[in-house]
């Protein structure tokens, strides 16, 4: 066998080991984030969760996912590679399996809970165990089949997850968890007996501390955010607001931390920079419309228009399709011209999907292959024209030896997006859903399937006010994704077209 080069740990026979085990990891969370928004209407049915309980299911996860994600990563450069993405593997397949044998949702909520924090330790290591394996010459290969075979789970997950759905009942919802066994399993085994251990590269502190502060933090403000939405409930304004100052303060607290850390958890020094600033505000704007459409669109489709999870599922695809087949030609005209123009064209035309969503839910249109397939079709295309430019924006804004850091930064930003729009935009959406039902009867709330058969007219009822309620959500998330345009092209570099320079010379 021969040896490996210096620049990697791994020799070249067992480098394809270790691209598979991170296929699979990375599949674990990848399936599991996008199929349970296909899932969570069954979810509510099978353990009769209100709609607070079900933003926590997804909370909790992207709480303890986002709160810990870089300190995750640092553990990996402190304790090896392989032995932190085993540790991480194994913690987030033993809390999907405790998932699925969840009995009620409280203890579903607790065990998402801990399923972030082995994602934390999982998803960061993913992508630097390939780094480390295979040396620069060809690094860049194997990266591009880990994100092919990541956009080709993320887009199959919801279909085959809501065919199954269809086709079992709400019941088997279980198996979307439990299904993380044999994956992870597998990737543990690959990575304990045909990957050799890497050598830590440096001693790098873990800043537990920060990780409290910032977990205590978001969780206090996705609480107080969550609480809003009384739904069934004694008012609970003062809770929340409690909840949301106490947040903040957190917060606070947690920059005075950072900032007097010798090895902090977030390098604030970087958000001295213009453009990096500009381009994580443009992130944390437009994840968070992304995030609230994704999540509340099928709870919409499912419970509302009572479309199929086999038809709903096909809700994600054209996202993760044309992500994957575009990224690479944007990448290459956004080195060309600077990613100002992309990313600024790409924000325009997600808030235009999704004002044309809020359009024709708000006119009673339930057509989806005519009229949300289309237009998600379009937001996939916006969403194309930014991922790869904005990547480019935030590595380029920081020196070399900051991008490590940076792009860690970006992916905290982009999923604290998700956490604080499913908890805000839900107690909005529970809102308008209540104020747009005439008194009367209980009726089930926003995204929430009925028990048993309406009556007609309190069916139409219910459509019209979940129509009401996702419309309200869409418009928000339009003007979010304005702002985000703005703030792209106002703070992101860019060059001007050449056809200008052209006309500027003559």
């Amino acid at each position: 066998m021969r040896s490996a080069p210096a620049e990697s740990f791994c020799p070249q026979s067992r480098r394809r080991f270790v691209l598979i085990a991170a296929i699979l990891a990375s599949a674990l969370g990848f399936i599991d984030g996008s199929v349970l928004a296909i899932a969570t209407p069954a979810i509510r049915a099978d353990l009769g969760a209100d709609l607070s309980e079900a933003q926590w299911i997804s909370n909790a996860y992207a709480l303890t996912l986002s709160a810990l994600i870089l300190a995750g990563g640092a553990a990996g450069d402190r304790f090896g590679l392989r032995k932190v993405f085993v540790i991480g593997i194994a913690l987030f397949i033993c809390a999907s399996f405790a998932c699925a044998l969840a009995p009620n949702p409280a203890m579903l909520i607790l065990f998402r809970a801990v399923q972030g924090i082995g994602a934390a330790i999982m998803v960061p290591g993913s992508l630097a165990i390939i780094a480390k394996a295979y040396p620069k010459r060809e690094r860049g290969r194997a990266i591009g089949i880990w994100a092919a075979s990541s956009a080709l789970t993320t887009a199959l997950g919801p279909v085959l997850g809501g065919l199954v759905l269809s086709a079992f009942g709400d019941a088997i919802w279980r198996a979307i968890f439990a299904i993380n066994l044999p994956l992870g399993i597998v990737s543990i085994y690959l990575l304990l007996a045909k990957v050799p251990a890497d050598q830590p590269e440096q001693k790098r502190g873990l800043d537990l501390g920060g990780a409290m502060l910032a977990t205590l933090s978001f969780g206090s403000l996705a609480y107080g955010l969550t609480a809003l939405n009384a739904e069934g409930r004694a008012p609970m304004a003062g809770l929340a607001a409690g909840a949301i100052v106490a947040g903040a303060m957190l917060f606070v607290l947690f920059l005075i931390w950072e900032r007097r850390q010798r090895e902090p958890m977030i390098e604030l020094s970087l958000f001295r920079n213009g453009a990096f600033s500009g381009a994580n505000l443009v992130t944390f704007l437009l994840y968070f419309a992304l995030s609230g459409v994704l999540f509340y669109l099928p709870m919409l489709l499912i419970a509302g228009w009572r479309l199929s999870t086999a038809e709903a599922g096909f809700v994600f695809v054209p996202l993760s399709a044309l992500i994957a087949l575009l990224s690479g030609p944007v990448g290459h005209v956004s080195d060309r011209i600077g990613p100002r123009l992309p990313i600024a064209s790409g924000c325009l035309l997600v808030a235009v999907a999704f004002a044309g969503l809020a359009a024709i839910v708000s006119a009673g249109i339930h057509q989806f292959w005519s009229g949300v397939f289309p237009l998600m079709t379009l937001m996939g295309f916006g969403m194309a024209l930014v991922v790869s430019p904005l990547s480019t924006a935030i590595m380029t804004s920081v020196d070399d030896k900051d991008t490590g850091a940076a792009s860690g930064i970006n992916n905290a930003v982009s999923r604290i997006a998700g956490l604080m729009a499913v908890a805000a935009l839900g107690s909005f959406a529970a809102w308008v859903y209540a104020g747009a039902l005439p008194d009367g009867p209980p009726m089930p709330g926003f995204g929430q399937l009925a028990a048993t058969e309406l009556a007609p007219a309190m069916e139409s009822m219910r459509t019209k006010a979940s129509d009401a309620a996702f419309a309200a959500v869409a418009w928000v998330t339009v003007l979010l994704c304005l702002l985000s345009a703005v703030t792209a092209w106002v703070t992101v570099p860019g060059q001007r077209l050449p056809w200008i320079r052209a006309t500027d010379s003559r």
